[in-house]
């Protein structure tokens, strides 16, 4: 899992994958991906409060 923030280019939003995620799952340029989309919040005030600070066993969590 990897927290992305859409942008525009063009008419079209696009995401950017993390480079430690395409390394781990091996991800190549042109290949088909199936992506599952979840809004983590509307406005992000709030949204990291009373989160603990990220440790290392966290980052390798995520890119499982």
């Amino acid at each position: 899992m990897a927290l992305v923030k859409a942008r525009r280019v063009g008419g079209s939003l696009v995401v950017t994958l993390p480079k430690e995620l395409v390394e781990s799952k091996n991800i190549r340029e042109g290949e088909i991906l199936e992506l599952t989309v979840k809004k983590v919040r509307k406005d992000g005030f709030g949204v990291f409060r009373g989160m603990r600070p990220f440790t290392v066993s966290d980052e390798l969590k995520a890119h499982e």
